[in-house]
């Protein structure tokens, strides 16, 4: 099992509207590619957040090819959608890893 992990910091004045936006929009679209089985959605805790609210949203994908797939042909797309949509209040960083099986 792989995980594309998204960790996204984003501005106190867009934390309501952001997190409808990921539940209602956002994961919908990227779920909707076919390239993940499932995923999670979370907020981070014991950190700071003077700055900001950090969320993390993890998406499952069975086989390496499916993550592939969603970075080449969905991410790009993806991506711009969400900062036409919230500019340079938020940011965030990538990460894939893969299950360790026992």
């Amino acid at each position: 099992m792989y995980i594309y992990n998204v960790t996204i910091k984003l501005e106190h004045s867009i934390h309501e509207e952001w997190v409808r936006w990921m539940k209602e929009k956002h994961i919908p679209e990227v779920m909707k590619t076919a390239c993940f089985t499932d995923y999670k959605f979370v907020r981070l805790l014991d950190i700071e957040e003077e700055e900001g609210v950090t969320y993390a949203a993890q998406y499952f994908a069975e086989r390496r090819e499916d993550y592939d797939k969603y970075i080449t042909d969905f991410a790009p797309a993806l991506r711009d959608d969400s900062f036409k949509q919230w500019g340079n209040k938020f940011m965030g960083f990538r990460t894939l890893m893969k299950e360790v099986e026992n």
